[in-house]
């Protein structure tokens, strides 16, 4: 084996023995999911049932749990992508004074973890008796999840020409009308980016409700998925892998739902032209 062919292999090798690290937990889950003796080594079920998700779908504590985390996930995006369109657009379209200064706080807040401030908002909660509220920890994650949203949807809205809305201007529509009609549509692709990785990252959120809600019968499954850990060791493989295919699946369909809106990117081409 020559030398060229060392380098043209070796990259391959190592992003192969890379996708099996990721490929091999995945395969345990379904595997796992599938079998009524799980245990903690892949193996293939040697009778493949649907007892573990009977047992999931069949326990009211796991649905309500569900339905919890879609309630906190799906109001988180839908109040960041709202909030954070009203915000990216003067940041994108006017000339204010103190602008590059108030981005850089935005992208230095995307970057502080939510660990440091878990502390104060806690005391805040306990201050205002906002603690075990649903409504409340929602709102948190939306303000948490704003700094991001803003930074990606002032970027996309600066990719908008503003000639489109000036022709708008002419025709007698508003600002509202401008940025309802003619920016927010041709931003779909990255109002569906900050929406799935909004809902992702609050639908996967563990420390935030475990922390804010103390209720066991109002934690989201992102919480509930513990409770196949035992107290002495003893795990139960089978439902814990059958629970986290079914977490999965918001996120997947989410995702395929709007990759028809995601596929079709920018297509201003001509659209200033004539």
């Amino acid at each position: 084996m020559n030398r060229y062919t060392l380098e043209k292999t070796v990259p391959y090798i190592v992003l192969s023995m890379i996708g099996a690290l990721f490929l091999l937990p995945l395969l345990w889950v379904i595997f796992a999911s599938f079998d009524a003796n799980a245990k903690q080594a892949l193996s293939m079920p040697s009778l493949f049932t649907l007892r573990n998700f009977s047992a999931i779908l069949s326990d009211p504590t796991n649905i309500r749990a569900f339905i919890i985390g879609l309630f906190l996930s799906l109001g988180q995006a839908t109040l960041v992508v709202i909030v954070g369109v009203l915000a990216a657009y003067p940041l994108s379209r006017y000339a204010l004074k103190y602008k590059k200064p108030f981005m850089f706080t935005i992208l230095f807040m995307t970057s502080l973890p939510i660990t440091a401030v878990m502390v104060p908002v806690y005391q805040l909660f306990m201050f205002l008796n906002l603690q075990d509220s649903l409504v409340a920890t929602m709102l948190f994650l939306t303000a948490s999840g704003l700094p991001y949203g803003i930074w990606m949807l002032k970027n996309f809205m600066d990719a908008v020409p503003l000639e489109l809305e000036e022709s708008a201007w002419v025709d007698g529509a508003s600002i509202w009308t401008c940025l309802r009609k003619v920016v927010a549509p041709l931003m779909i692709p990255g109002i569906c980016t900050v929406a799935i990785f909004t809902f992702s990252m609050s639908w996967g959120n563990f420390f935030v409700p475990y922390i804010l809600i103390q209720s066991p019968d109002k934690f989201p499954a992102s919480v509930t998925i513990y409770q196949f850990f035992g107290t002495y060791g003893m795990v139960e493989y089978g439902k814990l892998a059958a629970f986290s295919v079914i977490y999965t699946m918001p996120a997947v369909i989410l995702y395929l739902f709007s990759q028809k809106f995601m596929s079709k990117g920018f297509s201003f081409g001509g659209a200033t032209k004539g």
